[in-house]
């Protein structure tokens, strides 16, 4: 009897002549997209300015790559060296194999860079991001579904997943763990959102949340798969990362909320020298306003030479002035007649 299940794709891979178009690639870039243009909008909307989410991720990006590519060949490096493996397997990125944990921290790293040289505080930009990095790992997972990997336990459900022979792997329908992953990134991302409207996070709680939601998740998801891992006591390595993480995130989401309540009020001060070129720009703007128009005919040939000479004329001719009012009065003394002698008086 046939059962419903999610048909794999037959290729992970399209060919466009010699250019080669992976979808595992696709689903990282579709990713990365949604969540530089969330963080975008959710930046702006705490006061930062358009664009600095996507500054920073330049950085971001590619150390995150980076660190998930080394997180998931230090972990699984049977894979790649030993007797009959080829270590330049390690260097194909598109054949899969990302560790969030590694592209988390070496991420951070590169953002901590960009935040750097943006004057903005991590915290902050983190914040901004978290539920745009689950929708991120959301889209992400659909690269597993392309390459036919990360599945669970054989089951005979209707949303299982059809999985073809191949190397290391046998035929038959599993539980569709990369597709269960997904929908929880986007669950959290919802709670994220929601929590951060309701409690007003900041100083990176929104991220510490998203942290540990992820971390919550991850752990019975991981559980659940069978491919190849390595144990501690039991239990797959990542599920103990998982439970590591998720106690670190809550940790430090508890001691934030009581050492810096509240949200940041400014996330993206003004850099060195903007407020200063600014005002200038704004001072020259209305000198220009402020100013009477002019023709755009020459001024009359002399002009400015009668300018000049203005003030120098106005203090000769006040000089003369004065000069003319102190003979005036010398004359007058003159005219005046003399006082008869002392003898001549009757």
């Amino acid at each position: 009897m046939d059962i419903a299940y999610i048909p794999s794709p037959s290729t992970g891979v399209i060919h466009l002549g010699p250019i080669p178009l992976r979808g595992y690639a696709f689903c990282i870039i579709i990713g990365v997209f949604v969540a530089v243009w969330l963080g975008n909008r959710r930046w702006i909307a705490r006061g930062g300015k358009p664009g600095t989410v996507a500054d920073v991720a330049v950085w971001a990006v590619p150390f995150g790559l980076v660190g998930g590519r080394l997180y998931h060949v230090i972990t699984d490096y049977q894979l790649y060296f030993g007797e009959g493996r080829n270590w330049v397997d390690a260097l194909k990125i598109w054949e899969g194999g990302l560790g969030i944990w590694g592209a988390i921290a070496f991420g951070a790293v590169g953002a901590w860079i960009g935040c750097r040289l943006r004057g903005i505080p991590l915290p902050a930009w983190a914040d901004a991001l978290a539920p745009g990095i689950a929708l991120a790992q959301a889209c992400g997972r659909w690269g597993n579904w392309f390459n036919q990997e990360l599945y669970g336990r054989a089951t005979d459900l209707p949303w299982a997943v059809e999985i073809t022979a191949g190397p290391n792997r046998d035929a038959g329908t599993y539980h569709p763990t990369f597709l269960y992953e997904s929908l929880w990134c986007v669950g959290v991302a919802l709670l994220v959102i929601w929590a951060d409207r309701r409690f007003i996070l900041g100083h990176g709680r929104a991220f510490a949340l998203y942290v540990a939601g992820y971390c919550a998740g991850r752990g019975w998801i991981e559980y659940m798969r069978v491919d190849e891992a390595h144990h501690i006591l039991g239990l797959r390595l990542n599920v103990w990362t998982s439970i590591v993480v998720f106690v670190l995130a809550v940790v430090y989401f508890v001691l934030s909320a009581k050492l810096r309540p509240g949200r940041e009020d400014v996330v993206e001060p003004e850099r060195p020298g903007a407020k200063g070129e600014a005002a200038a720009d704004t001072a020259a703007g209305d000198a220009e306003a402020d100013a009477p128009a002019h023709s755009d005919t020459e001024p009359p040939a002399g002009a400015a030479e009668r300018k000049d000479a203005a003030p120098a004329a106005a203090a000769s001719s006040g000089g003369a002035v004065r000069t003319a009012a102190a003979d005036t009065r010398a004359d007058l003394r003159k005219a005046e007649p003399a006082e008869a002698p002392e003898a001549d008086k009757p």
